[in-house]
């Protein structure tokens, strides 16, 4: 008989993989034989004819009743196979185990990664409800409080239906939500009868819903919000629990990172308002235009800046600035936003441009900041078809003034920097501007451009006056632009200073009126 002593399971199976033989141990399992068994006799039996070829064959492994066994080949003969059965039930659940929990944890690293791969906190919400809806329920829903009973909502459900929505909602109609809104450390999972869920949440979805809980996102201190879980199934299995806790607290670091990103851009932007270049207001009779490019190509601000002020009270001068603070980056348009309210507060003595400056040198000279500022000042005032401006400067590029008999003269307004010196000195020199003459205030980013064609070459005063010598009669708006572009193709992809620019012009005589009548 074969084998009837030993412990092992040993069956013969012949060449149509029935089994022809079995010891008490084989028959104590099964009456005919597995369908997996047969299926491996009959692979073998076409090419296998003695036992030393049979040990090459790998064993294979199946179902009887509730086990797992694994089955070993031992002897071949004519095309019959005789198998030694294994038992391996408590290894292949420890394998099952083993893959379910790294699917688990390759899930989790998976949905970590989506959930911090954005900062966009509108798609942050969206994409915990979509990967919920993936890894743990049939529908999910997000809620986020923002004010005064807001809330805002990111549902998904199984079909792909997915969305957000701004709402007013009572956290106390849904069972355990306003703990899990309010509750730190985060409180358990609270599972809840389907049927207390409102309408609003489950979207109309109640067929099929056995189950739902109601799970805290925990932030940085204090919840950011909560996850509404749908399931067809009631309650969590282990593996799934520990999975939804991870899962909450990965969800609630995303969204409090996306929040918290999310109110810092909100709040530079709403400080950045007050530091950009400003819109030019019209001046009766007088043509101006600006241009701007802060350092560096993402930069929206820097060092240098630029206002307009028509004249106000009794002034008889509107106010144009330009100015250059030292250095250049978020530090320098912060002390730029300083000196620009600053010399708005001095508005009223616009007329006086020393008296400007001392205010303003006293200013500087008062706070914590070691750097300084170089300005011109330019009085604007329209005296019929022409412009008269005062200008002054205070250690900044002189004011070039292109007439329109192609010559540019340069200005001889001169004095010192603000934010240096107890005493400020300054010499103001006046100038007429013709109809269709200009006058071309710039910071020295433009002259100190540093490039061309040999690659580290200033664009220099000279260069700035031939090329606005070749500039006579282009409209006001299109120097402004056309000295930009010269500085920034001069600099090329090299990195360059701030660039301001500021053009004043008279307007152009209009042409005389066409006369009718008959001709000679």
């Amino acid at each position: 008989m074969l084998g009837e002593d030993s412990p092992y399971p040993l069956v013969v199976t012949g060449v149509s993989g029935a089994v022809e033989q079995a010891n008490e141990a084989a028959r104590s399992l099964f009456h005919d034989g597995p369908a997996w068994l047969a299926e491996a006799q009959r692979g073998l039996s076409a090419r296998l004819t003695t036992g030393r070829e049979v040990l090459a064959c790998a064993p294979v492994r199946g179902p009887i009743g509730e086990r797992v066994f694994e089955a070993h080949p031992v002897w071949a003969d004519g095309g019959h196979v005789t198998w030694l059965l294994i038992d391996v039930t408590g290894q292949q659940q420890a394998m099952e185990t083993l893959q379910a929990e790294r699917d688990s944890a390759l899930s989790m690293v998976q949905a970590a990664t989506e959930l911090l791969s954005t900062l966009n906190l509108d798609r942050c919400l969206e994409t915990t409800a979509r990967l919920a809806v993936r890894h743990l329920a049939e529908s999910a829903l997000v809620v986020m409080p923002l004010e005064s009973r807001q809330y805002e909502l990111a549902f998904c459900t199984s079909e792909g239906e997915a969305g957000r929505e701004s709402v007013h909602l009572d956290p106390l109609t849904i069972p355990g939500l306003n703990e899990a809104l309010q509750g730190f450390p985060p409180v358990p999972v609270r599972w809840i009868d389907p049927a207390l869920v409102p309408g609003q949440v489950l979207r109309g979805r109640r067929r099929g819903i056995r189950s739902a809980a109601v799970i805290s996102l925990p932030g940085h201190g204090m919840p950011v919000g909560a996850l509404v879980l749908l399931r067809h199934t009631a309650g969590f299995s282990p593996r799934e629990e520990m999975f939804a806790r991870l899962f909450a607290a990965r969800a609630g670091t995303a969204i409090s990172i996306a929040r918290l990103y999310s109110d810092q851009v909100a709040i530079t932007e709403l400080l950045m308002a007050g530091l950009l270049p400003p819109v030019i207001p019209q001046l009766d009779g007088v043509e101006v235009a600006a241009r701007y490019r802060a350092a560096g190509g993402s930069s929206r601000v820097g060092g240098d800046f630029y206002d307009v002020y028509p004249a106000v009270g009794s002034g008889r001068h509107s106010l144009v600035v330009l100015g250059d603070v030292s250095g250049k980056g978020l530090e320098a348009a912060v002390l730029t936003g300083k000196i620009r309210d600053t010399l708005r507060a001095l508005l009223p003595l616009a007329d006086d441009h020393q008296q400007v400056l001392e205010r303003l040198n006293d200013v500087l000279l008062a706070g914590e900041s070691l750097r300084y500022v170089t300005l011109v000042l330019a009085g604007v005032e329209r005296r019929g078809t022409r412009v008269a401006l005062r200008l002054t400067s205070a250690g900044h590029p002189p004011p070039m003034i292109v007439r329109d008999d192609g010559r540019v003269d340069v200005t001889t307004a001169h004095g010192t920097a603000i934010g240096l010196l107890d005493e400020v000195t300054s010499a103001t020199e006046t100038v007429l501007l013709q109809p269709g003459e200009k006058c071309l205030l710039y910071s020295d980013g433009v002259i100190e451009a540093r490039g061309g064609p040999l690659g580290d070459e200033w664009f220099g005063d000279e260069r700035l006056r031939e090329e606005l010598r070749r500039s006579v009669g282009v409209p006001t708006n299109a120097l402004a632009e056309h000295v930009q572009m010269l500085a920034l193709q001069w600099a090329g992809d090299r990195e360059h200073d701030d660039i301001a620019i500021v053009a004043i012009g008279a307007p152009g005589e209009a042409p005389p009126a066409a006369t009718g009548g008959p001709g000679p």
